[in-house]
């Protein structure tokens, strides 16, 4: 019983902190690459032929299913356009019921053109319409619990005049790659858009830096994706992400070994341990499907019961191309 009473309270301020939108935060996803629209736009036609990806991760779900989040984007490489363009819709829903909930749509474009030989730039910026909602109703606040009678359905706190947010938000980002490295830089809510239920509440940019690069462990062997399995390749990463004062550093390296891919990921902050993350995917032509799950090493370790995330990506057949245009060599989860 004290253990459900300390998960409620935990869940109650973390619920309260959202409300008040007090130095909110964007979601974080563990499986970047599963994901790259979300973390960088520049990434839109990266697999220059249409792409769909899926993903969907249950954040601390011992915590009366805190944070659910569900996004899907469509991206591909048009030639008349000279870049990619991309597509992508987000829900996430916190607390029991989702009494906080956000939906965006957004559209991006990204201009390609080459530097050397081997080196193309990427450059991008994206649109999006966000809303966010609050469902008083579902909320329940320290002064509504009675010792004897449990919720009161009383509370001292004041409902907010609005719990129907809308507003427009930007982003822009850059991809530098060659061919077996890249690196990014994205700039998130660059007009730091209000999005809050008491009066003005900006939210607050968000930077993320990412490199990597992939190590051929057999060099004279061709890379195939039959069931047989195809040359080991080694991809260590680092990404870096940054909004609102909190500092996070992703560690992580991949063995990719067609079919089969396996990963893992230490995540932490300027003070502070965060999580280590452990993945595994296969990937067969066209298809791909991954799960990864954080274990949770900070202070709520015994009360959040890690986080799950599952990726589900399609990778259509190519248009013809006029010119040859290449991909992105980066991880697929």
């Amino acid at each position: 019983m004290i253990k459900k009473v300390q998960k409620l309270l935990l869940t109650i301020a973390l619920l309260t902190v959202a409300v008040q939108g007090v130095k909110a935060q964007d979601v974080i996803f563990s499986q970047f690459y599963a994901n790259p629209l979300y973390m960088n736009p520049a990434f839109a036609g990266s697999k220059v032929c249409p792409r769909i990806s899926l993903s969907y991760r249950n954040q601390w779900p011992a915590l009366v299913s805190a944070f659910t989040t569900v996004s899907v984007s469509y991206d591909q490489y048009v030639n008349g356009l000279h870049g990619g363009i991309g597509f992508q819709v987000l829900t996430d829903r916190q607390g029991d019921h989702g009494a906080l909930s956000t939906n965006m749509a957004s559209m991006m474009y990204a201009f390609r053109f080459q530097v050397t030989r081997e080196i193309f730039v990427n450059a991008a910026l994206q649109a999006a319409i966000v809303n966010t909602n609050l469902d008083w109703d579902e909320l329940r606040f320290p002064d509504m619990i009675d010792r004897i009678y449990g919720f009161t359905g009383m509370t001292s706190a004041q409902m907010p005049d609005k719990t129907n947010v809308w507003y427009a938000d930007f982003n822009a980002g850059a991809l530098v790659y060659g061919p077996s490295w890249y690196a990014g830089f994205a700039a998130s809510h660059l007009t730091q858009p209000s999005n809050g239920f008491y009066g003005v509440a900006k939210l607050p940019m968000k930077f993320t830096a990412n490199v990597g690069g992939l190590v051929n462990l057999a060099e004279d062997r061709r890379r195939t994706s039959s069931l047989g399995l195809g040359t080991p390749v080694v991809s260590p990463n680092l990404v870096y992400q940054y909004q609102a004062g909190m500092h996070y550093f992703n560690y992580g390296i991949y063995l990719d070994w067609m079919p089969f891919l396996v990963g893992m990921w230490y995540r932490n902050g300027i003070e502070n341990s965060d999580a280590f993350i452990f993945m595994v995917g296969v990937q067969q032509d066209y298809f791909k499907v991954g799960y990864s799950y954080d274990v949770t090493v900070s202070k709520l370790a015994n009360n959040t019961a890690g986080s799950h995330e599952i990726s589900l990506g399609v990778l259509l057949p190519c248009p013809e191309q006029k010119h040859k245009v290449k991909a992105i060599r980066c991880p697929s989860f």
